[in-house]
């Protein structure tokens, strides 16, 4: 067995984990709970949060939703893109 056979595996896993990268880092969420407003993007960076003097406590819940929500993205994009990574991780 050539040990340098999976090296091309690997970097197919690679190209495809960037690929998904790219596509969460494109997808922008806004969020809005309680009087606090949240865009965060599906890899989960908040760009932006707007408040009017709201407690941190609804801020804190806030954010908290909004990154459900982005995993429940990822994890959509991850099942539309992910019959090349588990039959690479099969194998």
């Amino acid at each position: 067995m050539n040990p340098f056979s999976k090296l091309g595996e690997l970097k197919k896993m690679r190209d495809q984990a960037m690929q998904i990268q790219k596509v969460l880092q494109a997808e922008v969420l806004d969020i809005e709970q309680r009087g606090v407003n949240i865009k965060i993007t599906g890899d989960q960076k908040i760009r932006e949060i707007i408040t009017n003097g709201r407690s941190d406590d609804d801020i804190k819940e806030a954010i908290n939703e909004a990154i459900k929500k982005s995993q429940e993205v990822a994890a959509r994009k991850l099942s539309q893109m992910g019959g090349g990574l588990g039959g690479l991780l099969g194998s």
